[in-house]
């Protein structure tokens, strides 16, 4: 899977990232190096929450869930 991310510097240094098609998927950090690996580890989380609230979705709505490999 690839998405696109964005990095912007800030005026007080350092660089805040994030995947505009991922609402809240955000990160920072003090180069564009770490301001990457923390966006990476944010959307690790993201998609952790997001796979396990449309599990529990799918629990409550009787459906059934499947694995798609992309």
């Amino acid at each position: 899977m690839k998405l696109n991310a964005i990095l912007e510097p800030q005026p007080g240094g350092g660089y805040t990232a994030y995947i505009p098609a991922l609402p809240g998927c955000v990160s920072e950090g003090e180069t564009v190096q770490q301001a990457t690996k923390n966006l990476r580890d944010a959307l690790k989380g993201y998609l952790l929450v997001a796979n396990k609230r449309s599990l529990d979705l799918a629990q409550k709505k009787d459906a059934r869930s499947i694995s798609l490999r992309l």
